[in-house]
């Protein structure tokens, strides 16, 4: 595999530290459980779900926490009374405690978190602020015409492109 060095980059950006970031991580083996497995899902234009398989797990046992643009749901299965009683023969289902952070785009929300037949769902809403939103620009003409408008509607140029 080839290493590529961005440390000459480094000293002439500002605002890049996350980009960069995540192109030093590209090199390195995922490091992250596979415990519990989840699903992203595009809901909508701008919701998203984050589906968690937690099966034998209540909402007692579950935490969700959101702080700077980090989702982290963690699981702590409580200790059960009878344990000791019980001789298990094989033992297959998981009980163990899991920590899974996701790292969430810019201005996304967490709407809110159910769970259901054993599925943890989490819903988000990309709201991108007012002032971040494309807008038209109106042209003025000193010609006597009409004004005429510029789009800067990015779905649409994307769409375009696409075609």
């Amino acid at each position: 595999m080839r290493n590529v060095d961005f440390s000459p980059l480094y000293r002439s950006t500002v605002g890049f530290d996350r980009l960069f970031s995540l192109l030093d991580s590209m090199g390195q083996p995922e490091q992250a459980p596979a415990y519990p497995p989840y699903n992203i899902e595009r809901t909508g234009e701008n919701s998203y779900r984050i589906s968690m398989a937690v099966a034998g797990f209540s909402e007692n046992e579950l935490s969700i926490e959101a702080h700077a643009n980090v989702l982290t749901v963690k699981g702590e299965k409580a200790e059960d009374e009878n344990e000791g009683d019980r001789e298990y023969l094989y033992r297959g289902i998981a009980k163990r405690a899991f920590e899974r952070r996701f790292q969430l785009a810019d201005h996304m929300e967490v709407r809110g978190a159910s769970l259901k037949n054993g599925l943890l769902h989490v819903e988000l809403l990309r709201n991108i602020p007012e002032a971040m939103k494309p807008r038209r620009i109106a042209i003025e003409s000193r010609a006597g015409s009409e004004p005429k408008t510029i789009a800067a509607d990015l779905q649409k140029t994307e769409q375009a492109t696409a075609a």
